[in-house]
C-alpha cells in the first residue's frame, strides 16, 4: 500500500485548464473570475451577499473591525478550535473569552455560553467543527437576550452582539434544510488547501445582516478595507476611463486573485460530487468501528442538520495524550497520515501566557487528548478506507 496522505487538494486536468486560461488571458489579480466566484457562491448558499477574500482568517478579522470591535471589548469562542478563531480578536485588541465544549460534538457548551455574557460581549463566534453545525436557533436565542453596550452607531443598530459564525470546515453543511450560510448574522469559510473546497489559500463571507443594515453597504465596506481604503478595485478602474479613485482609511491588503477563483469555480461547479464522495468515506469508516467498544461515534447527522463531512474525528474511549501520538506514530508506519484537530488555545503557548488554563476546560482537553483525524479526500480509495480501518483497529485493540 503506497503512503496515504491526510488531505491532498482536489486537482485535475480541469483545474489545470481554468488556471491556465486565466493566466493568458492578461487578467490574474481581483477581476471579472473573482466576482463571478461571488455571485455563484451566494447562489449556492442563498445568501444575500458573498464577497471572497485571501483567507477565512482576515476576512473575519475585517467583519470585527467593521462592527468596531476593539480594546475593552470580548469576543465569545469555545476553547477548542485552530488558533485562528481566538487570533484575530487579539488583532483587533480585544479579549477572547474562551468557553468549554460539548464533548459529543465538539461545540460550544450553550450554557457555558449563556453564563459568559456580560455588557462587553461584541460579538459570539461558535465554530462548526468538522463541519457539523452549531445548534444555530438556540445560540441565536441566547444572543438575544444578552445585555449589551454599543461603543458605535453600527453596534446600536444591531443592539446586541454579532453573531458570527466560524464556517471554515462547514461549506455546504446543511441546517433544518438550507446550507450554513444565512442563520448567523456572518458566516466565514475557509478555501485553505485541506479544505474541501479550495483555492488554494482563500476564504469568503456569507453577509446575512438584519434590517436595517444594507449587506450590499456592507459588501462594499469590506471591499474597501480589503484594498487598502481604496474607492475603487482594480477591475472598477478599468471601466471607461474611471481611473481616478480615493483612500478613505488606512485599510489592508486580502483580496482574492482571479487565479485563486478560478479553482474555485471548477470546486463548486463540481462540489456535490465532492461531499457524495466525502459522505461515502466517513460512513465507511463509521461501519468499519462501530462494533469495537472502544469507538466513540461522531455526530454526522441527525433530524436537523448534516455535516460537510470535513473531517472524520475518530475519538477513542479510554485513550490518553500519549497512547493517541503512539497510535497515530503506528499509523505513519504503516503509510497512514492522520492529524489531530485540534491542540486547544490554552495549550497553545501564547494563550497561556496570557492566563488560560487548560484546567478550566475539561471537556476540551479529553476531547483533544483521545482524538485523530483520519484521511477524508475525493481521490481516496475505498480499498484505502478499508485498509486505514483495518491498522487503527490493530493499532488501538494493541496500544489502548
Amino acid at each position: 500500500m503506497e503512503r496515504i496522505p491526510f488531505s491532498p487538494p482536489r486537482t485535475d486536468q480541469k483545474t489545470v485548464d481554468a488556471v491556465t486560461k486565466v493566466l493568458l488571458s492578461g487578467w490574474i489579480t481581483t477581476g471579472p473570475k473573482t466576482k463571478l466566484f461571488e455571485k455563484n457562491i451566494e447562489s449556492y448558499l442563498n445568501s444575500k451577499r458573498v464577497i471572497c477574500l485571501n483567507s477565512w482568517t482576515n476576512a473575519c478579522e475585517l467583519m470585527l473591525r467593521a462592527f468596531d470591535i476593539g480594546e475593552g471589548d470580548e469576543v465569545i469562542l469555545p476553547a477548542y478550535t485552530y488558533a485562528a478563531t481566538a487570533n484575530i480578536v487579539c488583532h483587533v485588541g480585544a479579549t477572547p473569552i474562551l468557553v468549554d465544549i460539548d464533548p459529543r460534538t465538539f461545540h460550544i457548551d450553550e450554557n457555558a455560553l449563556e453564563a459568559r455574557l456580560s455588557p462587553r460581549t461584541k460579538a459570539v463566534m461558535p465554530v462548526d467543527i468538522a463541519g457539523l453545525p452549531v445548534n444555530y436557533d438556540a445560540i441565536t436565542a441566547i444572543i438575544a437576550k444578552a445585555k449589551f453596550e454599543s461603543n458605535s452607531e453600527m453596534q446600536e443598530a444591531l443592539g446586541r452582539p454579532l453573531f458570527i459564525s466560524d464556517a471554515a470546515h462547514s461549506f455546504g453543511a446543511i441546517y433544518k434544510g438550507e446550507k450554513v450560510g444565512k442563520q448567523a448574522d456572518v458566516t466565514g469559510y475557509s478555501f485553505h488547501a485541506v479544505k474541501n473546497l479550495t483555492t488554494a489559500e482563500g476564504g469568503a463571507l456569507a453577509l446575512n445582516m438584519p434590517e436595517p443594515f444594507s449587506n450590499n453597504e456592507l459588501y462594499n465596506q469590506l471591499n474597501i478595507k480589503s484594498l487598502h481604503g481604496q474607492t475603487k478595485d482594480a477591475l472598477a478602474k478599468t471601466q471607461g476611463g474611471s481611473w481616478r479613485y480615493d483612500i478613505i482609511e488606512p485599510g489592508y491588503k486580502c483580496n482574492m486573485t482571479d487565479l485563486q477563483a478560478a479553482i474555485g469555480l471548477v470546486e463548486l461547479e463540481r462540489y456535490d460530487e465532492t461531499l457524495a464522495k466525502r459522505k461515502l468515506i466517513c460512513d465507511r469508516y463509521h461501519a468499519g468501528f462501530e462494533q469495537e467498544s472502544w469507538y466513540l461515534k461522531p455526530l454526522l447527522r441527525d433530524e436537523d442538520r448534516e455535516t460537510s463531512y470535513h473531517l472524520f474525528m475518530l475519538a477513542i474511549d479510554g485513550c490518553n495524550e500519549a497512547t493517541r501520538d503512539k497510535i497515530m506514530g503506528d499509523l505513519a508506519d504503516k503509510g497512514i497520515s492522520t492529524n489531530v484537530h485540534f491542540q486547544p488555545i490554552p495549550l497553545l503557548s501564547y494563550y497561556k501566557g496570557m492566563g488560560y488554563s487548560m484546567k478550566e476546560y475539561p471537556n476540551s482537553f479529553k476531547a483533544y487528548s483521545r482524538e485523530i483525524s483520519l484521511p477524508v479526500y475525493y481521490d481516496l480509495e475505498l480499498n484505502q478506507v478499508d485498509y486505514i480501518i483495518s491498522e487503527v483497529v490493530k493499532s488501538v485493540n494493541k496500544l489502548l
